[in-house]
């Protein structure tokens, strides 16, 4: 007798294919972090109160260069400051429902924000910074509380066409504007030294905001966070 197999299925001999991620999915984190691996064509997807958004591309003017700015004036201040770390678009695990990729962020080795074994961010930074393309994006509104909910210390959205900039810190829970000073200068509370001269940068005069930074690195406060930052990371006796 000849027994003649029978073709597999397509079913059993193909591996099941991940479901690519779109706007506005509801998703776990796990389910939305197992889609983003399989997308190496996406370089930004957040998962937001369990809905998934993706931004558009990203332009120069209205994105790239103000990131950049951003960027060079917290690296400047964290080649000051020891025991200190900025990451630049990193995912960062919040919470169940929320996994976000913040523009910058500054944090504090050893503290509420860690690095996971598989090399994402997890819990909250002292300070994030996100670049808007005006006062209606989305960073003002569920970035905002997602943030605030965490206890992120200090929050900056720089809103590109509308040429403003919020700074907010985080008192009893509720975030409120950090003003400032006669000389247009607004210094962080939780980053003592971290000076930003606001219309500098808006205009993008990095000469002049790293001017104002270097002020602020060599006063006594930012010398007394130094001392302190150096004792958190010595040895006990």
């Amino acid at each position: 007798m000849t027994v003649i197999d029978k073709p597999l299925s397509t079913a059993s001999t193909s591996t099941k294919r991940v479901p690519t991620l779109q706007s506005g999915d509801r998703l776990t984190r796990a389910e939305f972090e197992r889609r983003y691996k399989t997308m190496s064509r996406v370089n930004k997807a957040e998962l937001i109160e369990g809905v998934v958004f993706m931004p558009s591309p990203v332009h120069f003017q209205a994105h790239s260069r103000p990131h950049s700015d951003i960027v060079t004036w917290l690296g400047f201040y964290k080649a000051s400051t020891p025991n200190l770390q900025t990451g630049d678009n990193a995912t960062l695990r919040l919470d169940a429902d929320n996994e976000v990729q913040p523009d910058a962020a500054l944090f504090i080795k050893g503290g509420k924000c860690k690095i996971s074994d598989d090399d994402y961010l997890e819990g909250a930074p002292e300070l994030i910074v996100e670049i808007a393309a005006s006062s209606v994006s989305y960073d003002l509104f569920d970035k905002l509380k997602i943030y605030r909910r965490n206890g992120v210390q200090e929050y900056v959205v720089w809103q590109v066409n509308d040429k403003r900039l919020d700074w907010f810190e985080l008192i009893e829970g509720q975030y409120l504007p950090l003003a400032p000073d006669a000389n247009g200068i607004i210094k962080s509370k939780v980053f003592p030294g971290l000076n930003l001269a606001v219309n500098d940068l808006l205009e993008s005069s990095m000469a002049a905001v790293l001017a104002e930074l270097q002020k602020g690195l060599a006063s006594e406060e930012q010398a007394n966070f130094v001392r302190g930052l150096k004792s958190q990371n010595s040895p006990s006796d």
